[in-house]
This record gives structure tokens, C-alpha cells and sequence, in this order.
């Protein structure tokens, strides 16, 4: 770098902390179930909505949001190296009673007490409820913003599909966009919304369908004929003959473009390993073969079997429906009645009691590709080298099920499979020169089963040294089950857990109909928002959580216990036997002997030897050991806010009250051109959140004066960043200290950290 180097900071912060003299720091992320380590900067294959109420993707039709979130995340880190509670009608009980959460969740009137748990700064107004004819509604009005977006999640998906019809559910979504009895014309919803300033989009996955829209919704009727037009769907698609025909082209069309993508490909090796009789190993997507070539083949009428399958499944009693728009609940209300009110109730039961817990997810010869103890080899698209041990989790009944989702074991164990810091796994393969990244978390979630995953992306020496990266995995979850897990590491991932709730903002309106929905059909009413978005879940054994309030520690010792009862039932599960591997690298190319039927991806299955079984059962004793304390994270009397910020009125900003000016930070310090510093500051007086952003600006003339410094740059970039990572991790938990270090063509190398502070 060059002799004259001056650093810049701009700096803005919304409150003063004061705690023992450090400044400590809160996530702003998405609360979901993944703990992904990486050792660079990471760019996803798919579009991710940084949303803070929800994890949203551009969906595509075979995955779920939430696993496709997870895998995209896991595959993209790998391939890049308020106060007040809502009533529905008066104040409920403190507690919800377990035993009554279904009774609830399928019997909600207009006469019972329903309290919905919300974030603290969610001013926003809720109100749940059930249709006379059994469909689950969720209303929330927001005056503050101009924009109204719908969800609704059909109880249904591709594991509905008839063994003969591959696709079929797939099919079905796309048929429902192409015309209904009340506004016949094909694309006349796309058409209406693209006026209004809105999109409309839907997604299959294993089992549901959900399908969304946003739009402005500014203006009253426009909105409830949009309302009118979407409800339509459900009550009365038209399916014709003509557009049935046209479609398969959009299907098989999709199904070509996903050809080449290593999620898809992987997905599907993923399923080829689940027992062939069991409704998750069917090919999910569809296309020509199956919808058109198969049926004519088997004399089915493709159109006749679409109509059985809507008029079967289908029902407003395994519906559920999300609004948040600018009206107020009353005019929601009754707009939500007059345009879902008459889809018929068929009294469907839920898909899955046909075979969840009647047929087993993994049997030993009974799938395309075997399971435990098994690796398969795949040759992937993109240049990637990455091994993924994967472990089912199997559930025997709808009760551990719920437990299951109440108590999110899989979460504090990826926290410590995942954790970046010393001692960790990622600390040691790194250290060994065996992998640049890591991730932990949960994949495939169905009513029967979920897995669990660790993936390692490998650099060139760990591809040759698999089974001793396996057996540090084995030895890190030996560790887990040999050794008691601290207290401090659960209070700490609830108490990092709670920050984030407590200063959960708002996001965009289509990602967050979508959480709902998607919510709506796993947690009881109370925790339509919470349930996702919080841990600890059961207060007790026998009753939920009540409160909105964030929490600074477990509410007793007995909620403690419940959680480390969960992950220790969870982690005797990570057994050896129990296992199956799934590596990726370009050097099997030309050296596979199997392709896969659906997206002909090649690849080979092995045993794993019997050597490195007995190694990982047995595994050595390694450098590995918990994260030590966070001591950064804030206590609830050290947040203090500096400056309150100004009211705003509740109501949607003009135009022109959006472009107006907002005053340039002040400069505070500046030693000249020949000085070091100059420092800008702006300070926030409107949303009085925790958050600060510094930008640290190097300039020099040296980065970009020859290809060789513009490469050293680059280096240097990427080695200070990961130098950097291990010894600020127990930081960045707390901060959600994002920093990045990027070289500018403008001669400027810029240090950058987004933080949230707390």
C-alpha cells in the first residue's frame, strides 16, 4: 500500500449503551434453524429476501421456503469458498394449555379468547379467526404502509400426487392461475395486479401449496377485488381443456431450467434414498413424461384427474389465510368474508394421515439408492467439493412431532456444531487445511421425519482426507454426548434469541404472508407469529408461553430442562449407523456408474469401509471444545436509548414526504488532507433501534497501480477476513457485526461493519 493512507469513518447509532463499559450488540437476521459457518464471503444461487419477520425466496416448486432457505444457504457459503398484546376479543389466560393447542387450532370462533403473541415494536393490529366454513384466517392491518399482500396455504402437496401422476399437485397450482367461473379469462389476475403495482407467485412443496400475491392496496375496492379475484381460485378454478394442454408446456419448461442446478439434483439424489414406498421418493417436479406421455400410456384422463385431485384435497377446513394490508380490521374482515366465505368446505382430513406414521421414511433395501452407512459421489454442475453427513430424524407420533417444533433441538445443537470460534470444528478442519466452510442444520421437514445435516466444503488436501473429517464431526458430537452442555450456552442462544425479537422489524409484506401461512399449519394460534420466530416454546410441560415481552433468561429451571432433555434425546440420535454421506466434487466425472432418472445427474454409492466405521465409533480424542461465555452480550439495564425518536404519524408516507432531503452527516473530526482522520457522524433521531453502522475507508493509489497489487489486494482481503472471523465470532453473535473488506476501482479499500447494537 502506499505511504499516504487516510481512513475515513461515518458512523450512525440510534442509542448509548452503557454496561460495564463495552458495547455489546444484537442480530438483526431472520430467526431460523441454521447455523452456517463460513470462511469467506459467501453469494446465494437463489434469491434471498433479507427479511427480519422471515426467510423468503423466490419460490420455485419443489421445496418449501424454509428447507430450501437452509440448503440454498448451505450449498451457496459451499460453492462460493408491543409491549402490547393482541386480542382478538378480551384479555386471554396467561397460559395456553398444551393438551388444548389442537383443540384450538381447529376449533377458533368469534366467541374464544385468542392471544397473539407479536414482536414488541410490531405496532401493527392482529386478529385471527375461522370462516364458518372452516378456513383459518389471520388479519393484519397496517395504516403505516401503502402495500397489502395475501398468502394462502393449502394443506396439500406433492406427496398427494398419485403414484401414476408424477407432478400432478404442481400441475394443479399452475392450473389455478389460468382462469376461474367468476373471471374466466386466463391471465386476468397477472393483468389486474401488474396495473395495481403488484406480482402474484405460488410454490409446491411436500405438503402444502402456498400461493401469494402484492399489490398496492391503497385504494379500497381495488384491493378487495383483488381479494375477489384470488379468492376465486378456490372456489371455482375452470381447468379447461385447452389451458390443461398449454400449461404442460409452462411445467416441463420448468423442469428443463432446473436441469442444471445442483439443488434440484441433489434434492432428488436426497429422495432416491428414502424408502420408494414412502409419499417423499416421488420426482415432485413433473413434466411432459409424466403429466402427458405417462398418462396417455396408462389410458388416464390428465384433465379428469386434475379436477379428482382439486375436488378432493382442496377444502377451506385445510386452509389457511394471511392478510396484511393498510385497512383496518373491520373493512379486512368483511373483505376476507365476501371473497373466501363460499369456497367449499369438502370436511377433508389432513393428506398425511393416508401414511405419515403408517409407512417408515428409510427401510434397508427398499429405496432407489441405499441409505445408512452408505456415501453417494456426485459429479456436480458448478465447481464445488463439499461432504455432507446426514442423519433422519425420525418421529412415532403427531406429539413428539409438535415437542419436536416447540422445543427446536436441532437449533442449540447446530449452534455448537456450527460455531466458528476456537474449539470449534470449523476452528480444527481449518487448522488442518482440510475445509474453508461449515454448515449445520435442518433439511427435509414433513410430518413423519425431518434430517439433520453437516456440510464441510473441502478444500483439495480434506477431498483426499473424508473419513478424518468425519470422524472430527463424530468426535465434536461424542464430545455433545459424553459431556453435559453448558447451562450458559442455552441461556445464551435464548438470550441472543430474545434480542433479536424484541427489535424485529418489519419486512416485506409477500415474505411475511408467507412465514404465516407456512406457520399457520404448524403452531397453535397463539404462536402464529411467535412460533417461528422464538425459542422455548413450552413455558412448562403442560402449558406455552404467554407473553410478547422479551425474555433476558429462562422463566424457570423446569423450561431449561425441557430444552437440554430435547437436544440430549436429540444428539443419541447423530449415531454413526444411523448416517449417510453425500459428497460433491468434479474429480468423479467420468468415473460414475449410475445416473439419476429424473435430472441425469451422475454419481456412484459405496459402502462406507468398514475402518472408518469403526473410526468414527471410536473417534480420537481432538482440540475441540464449547464456546467459552459471550461476554458481549448486554444485560437489560445497559440499554439506553440517547436520543428518543421523533413520533411519526400512523400513516402511510406520501411521495413526496419519502424524497424529502434528509440531512448529510456532520463532520466531527477532520485532520486534514495530510491527517489521518476524518470522521463522519450521523446520528439517528427517528427509530430509536439499536443499530450503528462504521465504515472504515483505506485510501490509497497502490491498490489498482499493477495487476499484481490488484491481486495481492484480493488476497489480502479474503485472508484478513478470515483472519479476522475466528477471534470477532462471540462478537459477531451478538453485534451482528457483518464485516466485509472490498477493493474499490476508485483506489479506496474499504473496512466496512454493520452492526446492531444492544
Amino acid at each position: 500500500m502506499g505511504a499516504a493512507l487516510k481512513l475515513c469513518c461515518w458512523y450512525a447509532a440510534a442509542v448509548l449503551l452503557v454496561d460495564s463499559s463495552a458495547l455489546a450488540f444484537c442480530p438483526s437476521a431472520p430467526n431460523t434453524n441454521i447455523r452456517a459457518t463460513t470462511g469467506a464471503e459467501t453469494v446465494s444461487l437463489l434469491a434471498v429476501a433479507n427479511d427480519n419477520e422471515s426467510v423468503g425466496i423466490v419460490p420455485s416448486t419443489t421445496n418449501d421456503i424454509d428447507s430450501r432457505v437452509r440448503r440454498q444457504l448451505v450449498l451457496s457459503l459451499l460453492a462460493t469458498a408491543s409491549t402490547s398484546a393482541v386480542l382478538f376479543a378480551a384479555d386471554a389466560a396467561t397460559a395456553t394449555t398444551i393438551s388444548n393447542v389442537e383443540a384450538s387450532a381447529s376449533h377458533t370462533s368469534t366467541a374464544e379468547l385468542i392471544k397473539l403473541i407479536k414482536p414488541p415494536l410490531d405496532q401493527r393490529k392482529y386478529e385471527t379467526y375461522e370462516l364458518p366454513n372452516g378456513l383459518k384466517v389471520l388479519l393484519c392491518s397496517d395504516p403505516t404502509s401503502t402495500t397489502a399482500a395475501v398468502g394462502m396455504n393449502v394443506h396439500v402437496g406433492a406427496c398427494s400426487d398419485p403414484v401414476e401422476i408424477p407432478g400432478l399437485a404442481h400441475f394443479c397450482e399452475h392450473m389455478l392461475f389460468l382462469g376461474t367461473e367468476k373471471y374466466p379469462e386466463e391471465d386476468s389476475f397477472a393483468k389486474f395486479l401488474s396495473s395495481n403495482g403488484g406480482y402474484n407467485n405460488a410454490f409446491t412443496d411436500s405438503e402444502k401449496t402456498v400461493y401469494y400475491f402484492e399489490m398496492d392496496g391503497s385504494i379500497d375496492k381495488r384491493f378487495s377485488e383483488a381479494l375477489l379475484r384470488f379468492g376465486s381460485f378456490f372456489s371455482g378454478p375452470l381447468f379447461t381443456e385447452s389451458a390443461t394442454g398449454r400449461e404442460l408446456n409452462a411445467i416441463d419448461s420448468e423442469n428443463a431450467k432446473n436441469l442444471q442446478n445442483d439443488i434440484f439434483r441433489l434434492y432428488e439424489l436426497e429422495k432416491d434414498r428414502v424408502n420408494s414406498e414412502h409419499p417423499y421418493a416421488k420426482f415432485f417436479t413433473g413434466n411432459k413424461k409424466t403429466l402427458l406421455e405417462g398418462t396417455k400410456r396408462q389410458g388416464i384422463n390428465l384433465r379428469n384427474e386434475l379436477v379428482k385431485f382439486y375436488e378432493t384435497y382442496y377444502s377451506s377446513n385445510q386452509m389457511s389465510l394471511a392478510v396484511v394490508a393498510p385497512q383496518n380490521l373491520s373493512q379486512l374482515r368483511k373483505f376476507a368474508s365476501d371473497a373466501f366465505g363460499d369456497i367449499p368446505n369438502r370436511e377433508s382430513n389432513p393428506p398425511e394421515d393416508k401414511w405419515a406414521f403408517k409407512i417408515q421414511p428409510y427401510i434397508a433395501g427398499k429405496s432407489k439408492i441405499p441409505a445408512e452407512k452408505t456415501v453417494v459421489e456426485i459429479v456436480p454442475i458448478q465447481e464445488l467439493r463439499q461432504v455432507t453427513i446426514t442423519w433422519p430424524i425420525i418421529f412415532s407420533s403427531k406429539e413428539e412431532r409438535k415437542l419436536y417444533r416447540l422445543n427446536k433441538p436441532d437449533y442449540f445443537v447446530s449452534s455448537l456444531l456450527g460455531h466458528e470460534g476456537a474449539g470449534s470444528l470449523l476452528s480444527y478442519l481449518k487448522e488442518k487445511r482440510w475445509a474453508n466452510a461449515l454448515g449445520a442444520s435442518d433439511n427435509a421437514d414433513l410430518s413423519d421425519f425431518a434430517t439433520f445435516e453437516v456440510t464441510v466444503e473441502l478444500t483439495p488436501k480434506g477431498l483426499n482426507a473424508i473419513d478424518d473429517v468425519c470422524e472430527t464431526i463424530f468426535s465434536y458430537i461424542q464430545m455433545m454426548r459424553n459431556t453435559p452442555i453448558p447451562n450458559y450456552v442455552f441461556d445464551e442462544n435464548l438470550q441472543l434469541d430474545e434480542l433479536e425479537w424484541r427489535f424485529t422489524t418489519k419486512g416485506q409484506p409477500s415474505n411475511y404472508v408467507q412465514s404465516l401461512v407456512t406457520a399457520m399449519d404448524k403452531f397453535p394460534p397463539s404462536l402464529y407469529i411467535a412460533g417461528p420466530r422464538r425459542l422455548a416454546l413450552q413455558e412448562t410441560s403442560t402449558t406455552l408461553i404467554s407473553s410478547d415481552q422479551p425474555r433476558t433468561a429462562f422463566k424457570s429451571n423446569e423450561q431449561r430442562e425441557i430444552i437440554k432433555a430435547a437436544c440430549t434425546d436429540f444428539i443419541k440420535r447423530l449415531t454413526v449407523d444411523n448416517s449417510f454421506l453425500t459428497v460433491f466434487s468434479k474429480s468423479f466425472e467420468g468415473q460414475t456408474s449410475q445416473t439419476e432418472e429424473w435430472y441425469g445427474t451422475a454419481y456412484n454409492v459405496k459402502p462406507v469401509s468398514m475402518s472408518a466405521l469403526m473410526k468414527w465409533k471410536n473417534p480420537s480424542s481432538f482440540p475441540l471444545f464449547y464456546p467459552r461465555k459471550n461476554i458481549f452480550i448486554p444485560s437489560e439495564s445497559g440499554l439506553k436509548v440517547n436520543r428518543k425518536p421523533k413520533k411519526v404519524d400512523q400513516k402511510a408516507l406520501t411521495f413526496e414526504e419519502k424524497i424529502k432531503r434528509i440531512p448529510p452527516p456532520t463532520i466531527i473530526r477532520d485532520d486534514g488532507d495530510e491527517g489521518r482522520w476524518t470522521v463522519h457522524f450521523k446520528e439517528d433521531d427517528r427509530f430509536g433501534k439499536p443499530k450503528a453502522f462504521l465504515i472504515f475507508q483505506l485510501l490509497t493509489d497502490e491498490l489498482y497501480s499493477s495487476p499484481t497489487k490488484a491481486v495481492l489486494g484480493m488476497l489480502y482481503q479474503q485472508c484478513a477476513g478470515d483472519k479476522m472471523n475466528e477471534e470477532t465470532v462471540r462478537m459477531q453473535c451478538v453485534l451482528h457485526l457483518c464485516i466485509s473488506i472490498t477493493a474499490h476501482h476508485s483506489c479506496i479499500n474499504d473496512l466496512s461493519s454493520s452492526t446492531t447494537l444492544d
